[in-house]
């Protein structure tokens, strides 16, 4: 492997953090409802951000499947935008300092990259890197949204009762990151927030917001979460227009309250995924067919769209 350090530069002129708090919310995977783009942009909303390291992004985005936008004027190239994957800086609401490392997700060299984190984590005396993201589920908009936490320690996710069980899904840049930091004894977490199926290719902010709930809680930050509430408010609003104009869509919803609420009561009742009938959850098989789908159908509309049609893209399983 090329040494990891030469994929990145610190900048000695960057504040030196005490032992800060790592998010990564990458660009390009599964993030069904743009749950970890609307995240990002909610934390550097009107907040300086101060670039600490930068990765050389020639060396790790295919620029032919993810074309970056250059503006033509008339009769000439006038400006051009070009990807970026940097860790910067930012504040919450107490002021309390820590890092993000937002932008494209790797198209290649994962474990060199991974190293290079790694390498980062120690060169900035990181203490804890949170992965975001949101992930397609046959669960209904109108129930508490769930959240799969996952982390290299299971101290880590104290308190957290899990949802489904084994699955093999789709690997990801940010999934590889947290399996070699735990391999390297490093606490690393994260988490993926269950998206209503129906809503999966649409911005839906509410999930956005339990993202930064959960991180919040788990990394002692107050993370600023104020637009995502009045955007959420509006998403709401849309949402109820849409079913009202859809009984199809109001029996598929209903259908999937039915069979929240049964899977609900279970872990209330302190039943674990493997005690559960394997109609309640679903299963490994099934939700890597839900990522599979969701990829294939081209992901996920840009951050700061509006609530798409809840016309759900598949049949929801039927209620047990």
């Amino acid at each position: 492997m090329l040494d990891p350090a030469q994929l990145y530069q610190v900048d000695p002129a960057a504040p030196r953090l005490d032992e800060p708090v790592l998010i990564v919310a990458l660009d390009g995977f599964v993030d069904a409802g743009n749950a970890g783009a609307l995240a990002v942009g909610a934390l550097t909303d009107e907040r300086e951000a101060v670039t600490v390291a930068s990765f050389d992004v020639d060396q790790l985005v295919d620029y032919r499947s993810r074309r970056p936008p250059l503006r033509f004027e008339t009769d000439r190239w006038a400006d051009y935008d070009p990807p970026a994957l940097d860790v910067v800086a930012l504040t919450d609401t107490g002021d309390t300092q820590y890092l993000l490392l937002a932008g494209p997700e790797p198209d290649t060299q994962w474990e060199r990259f991974a190293a290079a984190v790694g390498l980062l984590v120690e060169q900035l005396g990181i203490r804890l890197v949170i992965t975001l993201h949101g992930i397609p589920m046959a669960v209904p908009h109108t129930r508490p949204i769930g959240v799969t936490a996952h982390g290299t320690r299971p101290e880590l996710v104290e308190g957290h009762t899990p949802w489904f069980a084994t699955a093999d899904v789709p690997g990801s840049a940010a999934a590889l990151l947290e399996y070699r930091l735990g391999q390297a004894g490093q606490d690393a977490m994260g988490f993926a927030v269950h998206v209503p199926h129906y809503l999966a290719r649409s911005a839906y902010p509410q999930a956005a917001r339990v993202l930064l709930d959960h991180a919040g809680l788990a990394a002692g930050l107050y993370l600023p979460t104020a637009t995502l509430t009045r955007a959420a408010e509006q998403a709401d609003t849309e949402i109820a227009e849409q079913m009202a104009e859809s009984d199809e869509v109001v029996q598929v919803v209903k259908a999937l309250e039915e069979q929240y609420d049964q899977v609900a009561e279970a872990r209330e009742a302190g039943m674990s995924p493997g005690q559960l009938d394997s109609g309640d959850l679903p299963s490994g098989d099934e939700l890597a067919a839900e990522f599979e789908r969701f990829l294939a159908e081209g992901g996920d509309d840009k951050p700061g769209g509006k609530s798409g049609d809840p016309e759900p893209p598949h049949e929801p399983p039927a209620p047990t």
